[in-house]
């Protein structure tokens, strides 16, 4: 029987994406599967009444998402993984 074939990333695989500092998540800008580059705006962050972009540091697929809106996160705390 043939192989089936692979995904090209598998769900969870790849480098985390993590909270520079502890809040609350206000908005998730990506979903699992989004083509992203470096830069882009991937989760807002609320701390200390600011509101924070946090951008992917390097271009690749969303693998997976490890946070909703709402979610209270603290510093080192992975929110995404690209792969």
């Amino acid at each position: 029987p043939a192989a089936a074939p692979q995904p090209a990333a598998q769900a969870g695989a790849g480098k985390p994406v993590n909270s520079p500092l502890p809040g609350t998540i206000t908005e998730v800008k990506v979903k699992a599967g989004d083509a992203i580059k470096a830069g882009d705006v991937v989760v807002v962050l609320e701390a200390m009444k600011m509101q924070n972009n946090i951008e992917a540091e390097f271009d690749g697929t969303v693998t997976s998402v490890l946070v909703n809106k709402g979610d209270t996160v603290m510093e080192g705390a992975a929110l995404l993984t690209i792969g």
